[in-house]
């Protein structure tokens, strides 16, 4: 006799789906809160009530440090030791690149991109640095290459012990994520008021604030080398009774090899990045003629100096990525070795002898002028008054009357406690309850501080660039990851771009759409492009082929397979794409203040124009919990085997 079941209802099914169970619970709670929050605070904005007043504490903290930084023991005898240590060794390695010479430095740069990575590398290297000189470059060249070789070992000094204290010890780890997590999202801004602060303007500041910046990346890839070391050739180096030390010193540590030297690549490309941007405090260098350039619109100056930043930036990145990927190569000759490193140092003796350790002034390109001539062009031509399509500054404007400031208006028109309860149904959708909290308190914590509209002015930038960027993103890294010979094409082109530093990113969108909210928008796209690219294109080709070929024997389309197999098979190296692509664009539009891009950024630059510890280091508090916030909402956390629902 057959059995007849009662038909499940359709709203059972619907109920028993986590992500609705998860609604309805915080429906629940705005229901009960929602009421309590508006009989005692009116709706809008931030209650006044709730916000905590830091500038008296601030102001107070800054006059001290000002009139205790040239008498207090602190800073005669600790912070004093430690800027006169960087002072020293900066000129140290500035006077040896002076005394090598053009040539010298030249020969030696190609010598170790031969000895690492061969003979092209070794030409393009040697072609970077005559780029620097036939550009005028060489002095501020020398000068930014000195800051930088001081700031990256002592952050590689550093990353390397944070990493290894977090290799060897859970405890240690643990602790250490949160402030890693924190520094992670910090933009680079953010860093300089405080040091700034204790150090003055100079180069103390300037490197302590790149160690700082770009020390997180050594420690997290040195942890995650340790920890992922072959356990079966730790338990036979235990075996052969190893001591701890032992143990680390000739296993463990060789090998982390590559996780080392990619963190010796990330840290130089943060250092560069950080090192021109710290131009704003006093840092000579590149970096302080591109700031130059941009404070007055100069730009062919600030493209002068920006070309030998990009050569920099991509001659490090490929020689310490070439270093990374022939670990296991057998080394080059040690006479021929030898050979080459006497030769280099024949060629920088042969310079100082000859008295042409300077690079020749007649032996320079101006490139200045005519970038302006065809920046007035592009002025007179392009910015505006275009027929049918208008000009950049037709297009900046309409963005920022039609995106922008719909968007920056309807955020800071939602009632504050309706913000907190949409950010706590994203961060829980995505992650687990933790993370919901974690969010919601970094969003309210914005709100205490007192820059509200501020914040949601920023956040509405954020906003409208990653949205740009993701619809860009997605189609090009879609498009490539069909076409071989698309990727091949890209490749260069995303290569060159990702190892831009983020400053040198607002010299072309200044030249096209002037200043203003819409050029700090442009620039960010542009500069997180390149990675939302990239882990699209990846997460697409490393979807399972057996999946494919099944829907293809089944007659899947083309659209068919990519939007119902590629798509939802890829969709944590998406979700990685919109995390990275928002940390990214939240980094530019803060720097997009330099360029009229207002809100924080702002906030952040006449801080540190006015000295205004409280109006900087809360905008950088703000920034920060902003930071995090975005990234617990994009980010999704993988859920324990038993509770944190």
């Amino acid at each position: 006799m057959a059995t007849i079941t009662a038909p499940v209802p359709l709203s059972a099914g619907f109920l028993k789906h986590r992500a609705v169970q998860k609604l309805l619970l915080l429906a629940l709670a705005a229901a009960i809160l929602v009421p309590l929050a508006n009989a005692r605070w009116a709706s809008g904005s931030w209650p006044a009530a709730l916000t905590v007043d830091l500038s008296k504490p601030l102001t107070g903290a800054s006059n001290w440090i000002i009139d205790n930084r040239d008498s207090h023991p602190l800073f005669l005898y600790g912070f004093g030791y430690v800027s006169n240590a960087v002072v020293v060794s900066v000129r140290a390695v500035y006077l040896v690149l002076l005394a090598a010479g053009w040539a010298g430095v030249t020969a030696i740069g190609a010598l170790v991109a031969w000895r690492v990575a061969g003979l092209r590398l070794a030409i393009g290297t040697a072609t970077a640095f005559l780029a620097c000189g036939l550009l005028g470059m060489w002095l501020p060249t020398m000068q930014t290459l000195a800051l930088m070789v001081v700031a990256v070992l002592a952050s590689v000094i550093v990353g390397a012990l944070l990493g290894l204290a977090a290799g060897l010890s859970d405890r240690l780890d643990h602790a250490l994520r949160p402030v890693l997590d924190t520094m992670q999202v910090l933009p680079a801004f953010a860093y300089l008021l405080p040091v700034v602060l204790v150090f003055g303007i100079g180069v103390p500041a300037a490197v302590l604030a790149t160690v700082v910046y770009a020390a997180p990346p050594m420690a997290r890839l040195t942890s995650l080398g340790l920890r992922g070391a072959d356990k079966e050739v730790l338990e036979a180096v235990d075996s052969l009774g190893a001591t701890a030390r032992q143990r680390l010193l000739t296993a463990r540590i060789p090998l982390a090899r590559k996780e080392l030297l990619l963190g010796l690549n990330q840290t130089i490309m943060m250092a560069l990045s950080m090192a021109v941007i710290a131009s704003v405090i006093g840092a000579a260098g590149l970096g302080d003629r591109v700031y130059q350039a941009l404070a007055s619109v100069d730009v062919g100056a600030a493209l002068a100096a920006g070309i030998p930043i990009v050569l920099l930036a991509v001659v490090l990145d490929r020689v310490t990525c070439a270093a990374g990927e022939n670990t296991d190569e057998e080394p080059a000759s040690g006479r021929l070795w030898l050979y080459a490193a006497v030769a280099a140092v024949v060629v920088a003796l042969a310079g100082r002898l000859a008295g042409r350790l300077d690079w020749p002034g007649t032996w320079t390109v101006n490139i200045a002028d005519p970038v302006n001539r065809a920046v007035d062009w592009m002025t007179a031509h392009l910015y505006s008054g275009v027929p049918v399509v208008g000009g950049t500054a037709d297009w900046a404007g309409h963005f920022t009357t039609w995106v922008l400031d719909p968007i920056r208006g309807g955020l800071q028109w939602l009632p504050w406690w309706s913000v907190l309860l949409l950010v706590a149904a994203l961060a829980w959708l995505i992650g687990t309850w933790r993370t919901a909290l974690t969010a919601v308190l970094a969003m309210a914590a914005i709100g205490v501080l007192g820059v509200w509209k501020p914040s949601l002015d920023t956040l509405s930038q954020v906003l409208a660039a990653v949205a740009v960027t993701l619809v860009l993103g997605f189609a090009t890294g879609v498009a490539a990851a069909r076409s071989d010979r698309f990727e091949r094409l890209l490749r260069p082109v995303l290569d060159v771009f990702q190892t831009m530093p983020q400053f040198v990113y607002l010299i072309p969108v200044v030249a096209l759409f002037g200043v203003g909210r819409a050029p700090a928008v442009a620039a960010a796209v542009v500069y997180a492009l390149p990675a939302v690219v990239r882990i699209t294109t990846q997460g697409l080709r490393q979807v399972d082929p057996a999946a494919l070929e099944s829907a293809r024997s089944l007659g899947a389309t083309p659209a068919q397979q990519l939007r119902q197999v590629q798509l939802p098979l890829a969709r944590p190296a998406l979700l990685l794409a919109v995390n990275q692509g928002v940390v990214l664009v939240l980094a530019v539009v803060i720097i997009g203040g330099l360029v009229g891009g207002g809100a924080l950024g702002y906030d952040v630059v006449f801080g540190l124009a006015q000295g205004d510890l409280a109006t900087g280091l809360v905008a950088g508090a703000a920034i920060v919990c902003l930071g995090l916030m975005l990234d617990r909402v994009t980010q999704p956390t993988q859920r324990r085997a038993k509770g944190g629902r």
